[in-house]
């Protein structure tokens, strides 16, 4: 039995290792799952790295990561609408089923007017999502970030979004390091399964005291999270997919990332 059929690693996780080495060493360590991050795929042939994946039996869960539609100016607002598109096209040519996006938000900017910024942005990616198949899933992002990261900060705020674009390629992804502290969270992750539009499920802890609002994430099983219940509501909303660890650490980064994988696996079986 593969216990760790539907574990999926992100290559942000093992941040020192370059795509190369990442696949390697996933594989080595029999996990089934990699989700791309987009500074990965620089400087390569990407169609290429999506043969090298295929060829290692990796699936391609997803590229990270889209968004940051809001801006003050129009042509700021043209320029990351095509860095989005581009982002879709990368998946493509990658061989991924979906772009992850992390929404944006502009410090000042009432939060309204950033999230019809995002719903506008996502639109106009459309087109080119359906040509080309491949997904968008929303990432509803910690309050804490409301300022300048993502003015999408609820899963019932992603829910809206999806709602009014009502699109099959529009979903959301939900990570338990944005979403724990929700007390309307099961009723949303039920609502999200029930419109089938559950794309991804990320993995990590929240650390206390946390001394990094974005770089002190945990191993599952460190922090605060009841990541096993959260778990629960996903696979009973018909959640099937991969769950995709996601830890932006500098602890963990600092230290050998052989031992961080192999961390990942027993924290993986124990606490998830």
């Amino acid at each position: 039995m593969n216990n760790f059929k539907k574990l999926c690693v992100h290559t942000i996780t093992t941040k020192p290792w370059s795509i190369e080495v990442a696949m390697d060493k996933y594989v080595e360590a029999g996990i089934s799952g990699i989700t791309v991050w987009r500074q990965w795929l620089e400087g390569h042939d990407i169609s290429k790295v999506g043969d090298q994946l295929r060829e290692r039996n990796l699936e391609i869960v997803s590229t990270c990561r889209g968004g940051f539609f809001p801006a003050k100016t129009q042509p700021e607002i043209d320029t990351a609408i095509e860095d989005n598109k581009l982002a879709v096209r990368e998946a493509a040519e990658l061989g991924a089923p979906m772009v992850v996006l992390v929404c944006g938000a502009v410090p000042g900017q009432p939060l309204p007017d950033s999230r019809k910024q995002i719903a506008d942005g996502i639109a106009a990616c459309l087109p080119l999502a359906e040509e080309l198949n491949v997904k968008l899933a929303i990432e509803p992002l910690h309050p804490m970030y409301a300022d300048d990261r993502s003015a999408i900060n609820t899963m019932a705020q992603a829910n809206d979004v999806c709602d009014h674009l009502d699109h099959p390629l529009v979903g959301i992804a939900a990570d338990v390091y944005h979403i724990w502290w929700d007390p309307d969270l099961e009723t949303q992750i039920k609502l999200t399964g029930e419109k089938d539009r559950l794309f991804a499920f990320h993995i990590c802890d929240w650390m206390t005291p946390t001394t990094d609002l974005l770089n002190d994430r945990g191993l599952m099983g460190e922090g605060c999270i009841d990541i096993p219940s959260i778990r629960k509501m996903v696979e009973a909303s018909g959640f099937k997919g991969f769950n995709e660890v996601e830890i932006f650490s500098n602890r963990w980064w600092e230290r050998d990332q052989d031992e961080f994988l192999a961390a990942i696996k027993t924290a993986y079986l124990n606490n998830s």
